[in-house]
């Protein structure tokens, strides 16, 4: 079992000071990964908590890279029908080699009206967009020379494709995971329904020859104490959780940094 934390790249909290801070808190303290949102479109009235204020995940993955030597870095979800998908890919390969392979690729097919409406992309087609995306990165990283609107291109630099985890509700997630990546990233799911969704994508892994599917489950774990961790962290891997991303809102970087050693402290324990 695997424990990281969620990096709030919105609002107050995405000070470039402070998200430096926090990622090497999380660095040192042992911790898996570091998390971050994607919107890019925040309007007026929905924009409590944040200010509408959002850092561009990938662009921040990128600014973390740098600054750290072991943590890995990744988006918890990257809406892909937002961005055209060359240019994403382009991203997407240049965080993974300049990090020396420490992104990961957490991707989703988004959800708000708004957002849809202010990048100009039809919300009905966004699985299918996220399909079609999800087939370019896995056959751009799979070979140098590639084609892009009947034009061939070699793509390069061409690191080792980043892991892949599906965010999203069933049955469509599972699908997509099973299809084009590596695992799930499920949120707000009710213990007894996810125990028998994580059957379900096992099936589908089996089915597509794969391996045991990764299942990073965002939740708010109890930092009451260590004991508390654990017990939580042990219940969630007899389900075939896999990874645990702490999701809360901090104020302060020394916040951030009491409760990633505590994290630390119990994923030690549980080693």
């Amino acid at each position: 079992m695997r424990i990281s934390m969620y990096l709030r790249n919105m609002g107050p909290t995405s000070d470039p000071s402070m998200l430096l801070s926090c990622a090497l808190s999380a660095e040192g303290a042992g911790l898996d990964t570091i998390w971050l949102a994607d919107h890019i479109a925040i309007p007026p009235d929905d924009a409590e908590g944040s200010g509408g204020r959002y850092l561009d995940p990938l662009a921040t993955a990128a600014f973390l890279s740098g600054s750290t030597t072991r943590i890995r870095i990744g988006t918890g979800v990257l809406v892909l029908p937002y961005r055209p998908i060359l240019p994403t890919a382009k991203w997407i390969a240049t965080i993974q080699e300049l990090s020396r392979e420490r992104f990961r690729l957490g991707v989703g097919i988004g959800w708000m009206d708004a957002e849809f409406r202010a990048v100009g992309v039809e919300r009905s087609r966004r699985g299918k967009i996220s399909d079609e995306y999800l087939g370019f990165l896995n056959e751009a990283f799979g070979r140098d020379e590639i084609e892009s609107n009947g034009q061939a291109m070699l793509f390069l630099p061409r690191p080792r494709r980043p892991e892949i985890v599906v965010g999203g509700s069933p049955p469509h997630a599972l699908r997509r995971a099973a299809e084009y990546g590596d695992g799930w990233m499920p949120f707000g799911r009710d213990r007894d329904q996810l125990r028998e969704e994580i059957g379900q994508l096992r099936e589908l892994f089996e089915s597509k020859g794969k391996g045991s599917p990764e299942v990073v489950v965002l939740t708010t774990l109890p930092v009451a104490g260590e004991a508390a961790v654990r017990r939580e962290a042990n219940e969630l891997a007899e389900m075939g959780v896999t990874e645990i991303v702490h999701v809360w809102r901090y104020r302060e970087a020394s916040e951030f940094a009491e409760v990633a050693e505590l994290l630390g402290k119990a994923g030690q324990a549980l080693s």
